[in-house]
């Protein structure tokens, strides 16, 4: 944790002087993955400062608070990107409600890895279309770690409404990680929503998603609907806030979080 002071005053550096540079286009906030790609050249950091979630079933209520979630994009081409990202740290708390028992426990969070491959107009204009395969690594420990490797690919897509508006879809497809850490199964389903540019310097987003799980310890299907804002005070630099809400018993209750983005 003493690292991130620094990581924050790395983040607040001098920007690049390049001045052809495309508009800003972060992967967060929101649920769904755009289809642009960081400039040949430069370099996005993406960090959530805080993400707290609250998840309640019939026996147990469990808060899980992440810091420091960053993602580091590079761009290695006009079209394209070569991503990594990482969780330093976790923490879950679980209240048996019965009991009353509390169980805490902290960990660090698993690697990613990721090539974004636009396909059509890679700063995010008119129609925007990618491919994103990726794969996660088990660096971290369960229950903030999966415990297993996985893997997926997203098709992810924008098209432009006019008036600032923009459709936005995420299909994804999962060899996701089992619920007890060993193996894989299948998991699939999508992100689609609105964005909007309120002005010059400020963007929102509604956004609802279902995917389905095919965990051999029981099949499921969460459904969120979310609501996020994006404020760029300078070309280089984003604050964004957002909720999402659980729309199904299967699904977390509600997921609160505050991030950054910074462009070099």
């Amino acid at each position: 944790m003493r690292a991130w002071p620094i990581a924050l005053t790395i983040l607040f550096a001098a920007p690049a002087s390049a001045e052809d540079l495309r508009d800003l286009c972060a992967d967060r906030p929101g649920l769904g993955t755009p289809p642009c790609t960081v400039d040949n050249g430069q370099v996005m950091v993406e960090t959530g400062l805080v993400d707290w979630t609250r998840e309640r079933d019939a026996a147990t209520t469990t808060d899980t608070v992440l810091a420091g979630d960053t993602l580091v994009r590079l761009g290695i081409a006009d079209h394209a990107e070569v991503r990594i990202g990482w969780t330093p740290f976790g923490h879950v708390r679980e209240k048996d409600r019965a009991s009353g028992a509390v169980t805490s426990t902290s960990r660090v969070g698993d690697v990613t890895l990721a090539l974004v491959r636009n396909l059509a107009n890679p700063d995010g204009s008119g129609v925007s279309i990618a491919v994103l395969p990726f794969a996660t690594l088990p660096v971290g420990r369960m229950p903030v770690g999966a415990g297993d490797w996985g893997a997926g690919v997203i098709v992810p897509a924008s098209f432009d409404l006019g008036g600032g508006v923009a459709l936005a879809l995420s299909p994804e497809v999962d060899a996701a990680v089992d619920g007890d850490g060993e193996g894989r199964h299948l998991a699939y389903g999508s992100v689609i929503g609105l964005e909007a540019e309120l002005n010059d310097r400020l963007s929102a987003a509604i956004e609802l998603s279902a995917f389905r799980d095919r965990d051999p310890e029981g099949h499921a299907t969460e459904a969120l609907g979310a609501l996020s804002i994006a404020w760029q005070p300078g070309e280089n630099l984003q604050f964004d806030a957002g909720a999402n809400v659980g729309l199904n018993h299967a699904s977390a209750d509600v997921e609160l979080y505050v991030g950054i983005s910074r462009r070099f």
